[in-house]
């Protein structure tokens, strides 16, 4: 595939993106969806969320791995916890992070 290709695909992809985006707001202003949709679109983004992150903290080599052996699990559930508790961001992506580390580091 050479360079003006790709630069093609991702420039339609981008605009397909903006387009796709802008037809649910220009389509259906926010005022006029129904209350049970509007309800519904709060489950989106942790559904999304859980739908990505859950694979990586449960699967080990394609198999299902609940264990504290899981070093990938184990970081999960502290960074569930101090997301629970101190509902920052930053501090959990950080904690995630550096137990990851510390439980992969030789």
């Amino acid at each position: 595939m050479s360079r003006p290709e790709i630069w093609l695909i991702i420039v339609g992809g981008t605009i397909l993106t903006y387009l796709v985006r802008l037809s649910f707001t220009v389509l259906v202003p926010p005022d006029r969806l129904s209350p049970i949709f509007s309800r519904g679109l709060v489950y989106i983004p942790p559904a999304v969320l859980a739908a990505i992150v859950l694979p990586e903290l449960l699967l080990v080599e394609g198999e299902i791995a609940i264990s504290f052996a899981n070093p990938e699990l184990v970081s999960g559930i502290l960074a569930a916890l101090v997301a629970w508790r101190l509902k920052s961001t930053w501090v959990t992506i950080a904690t995630g992070m550096v137990a990851l580390w510390l439980l992969t580091s030789p």
